[in-house]
């Protein structure tokens, strides 16, 4: 492996001036930025990540904190940020708060002291904490609201809008909404928006784990409406649903139809196959970290950015045998 000695004897310069070369071009004459350059290229020569951060200040490290890993939506934005991060040369250290509150403020304090920059996704902690995080350092949210600071979301209001239309379309006007964590800054956005369509009833079975087995219990307070379709926070609630109205002999999207929000990859593996508001995660991350490199670089906040929705139609949704359509 090539060393800095290597370059600056195949540039012919000192080894002081490749290192400026590399580091810092603007003190070193162009010419022999030029040969430094090429001769690193030459030789594959990769620059000590840890030297340079000394150098510099800088750990070259992007904190990302999730409120679970293990939840496809949020690894799909850790590989957006993750992507970009991979471009600019940093690496992403990630923690996972397991829908903890009360860990989380702990968990991004310890992580700050280690990165140049954090993307806090979708936090549950009061907006006085996430504050009080962003004065400690460079911060973007992502999926969170909080005036004055950096954030990337989504329109999920829209989305709440497009299923509740299309579900009004297939002629039913009587819909149960599972909600998501008491904590989550989108199921309040979305719950907002579920008298946004005339001519459907939505009834709210209250909140629930964002998981698979949050939507195996709450399937049966649905079922307890009389509704004709059920709207679920999220696509692991859904998938959660149709478990436990299988089980109990309910089949959908004949009996009763299912709409999830997200859009993960099982929404499209599972049978039926799952209607779904799709949202753009992989995009936010890459959004939130290319606009956390900008909040380093220069200490330009940007504009909020709010990503578009889209409604995915597939099989758990379909005309119900007993409602009229709607006139």
């Amino acid at each position: 492996m090539a060393t800095l000695r290597d370059v600056a004897v195949a540039a012919g310069v000192s080894p002081a001036t490749a290192s400026r070369a590399l580091s810092a071009p603007d003190t070193v004459s162009t010419a022999r930025r030029h040969r430094v350059i090429e001769a690193a290229e030459r030789l594959g020569y990769q620059p000590n990540r840890s030297a340079q951060a000394l150098a510099s200040g800088q750990s070259g490290h992007v904190g990302l904190v999730l409120p679970d890993l293990a939840n496809p939506s949020f690894a799909a934005i850790a590989k957006g940020v993750q992507a970009q991060a991979r471009g600019s040369r940093n690496s992403v250290l990630i923690a996972d708060t397991d829908e903890d509150a009360r860990a989380e403020r702990e968990i991004v304090r310890d992580l700050q002291a280690n990165v140049d920059g954090l993307v806090l996704c979708s936090p549950r902690m009061p907006e006085e904490q996430i504050r009080e995080c962003a004065a400690a350092g460079p911060l973007v949210l992502v999926n969170r609201e909080v005036e004055g600071l950096p954030s990337v979301t989504f329109d999920s209001a829209a989305g709440v809008t497009q299923a509740l239309q299309h579900l009004r379309a297939l002629g039913h006007r009587h819909v149960a909404y599972v909600g998501g964590p008491t904590s989550s800054w989108s199921d309040a956005h979305r719950r907002r928006a579920l008298g946004s369509v005339d001519g459907v009833e939505v009834t709210d079975v209250g909140s629930h784990r964002p998981v698979h087995q949050g939507g195996v219990a709450a399937a049966d307070l649905a079922l307890e409406t009389g509704a004709t379709a059920v709207l679920c926070y999220n696509d692991l609630i859904a998938l959660g649903v149709m478990s436990r109205l299988r089980a109990r002999g309910v089949t959908v999207p004949d009996d009763i139809s299912v709409v999830g929000f997200d859009d993960i990859g099982a929404a499209s593996y599972v049978s039926p196959m799952l209607t779904t508001v799709a949202i753009p995660l992989t995009r936010a991350g890459h959004e939130a970290t290319t606009m956390l490199e900008q909040l380093r670089s220069d200490g330009t906040d940007g504009h909020p950015v709010r990503l578009p929705v889209e409604l995915v139609v597939r099989e758990s949704t379909s005309p119900h045998a007993s409602t009229a359509p709607l006139t």
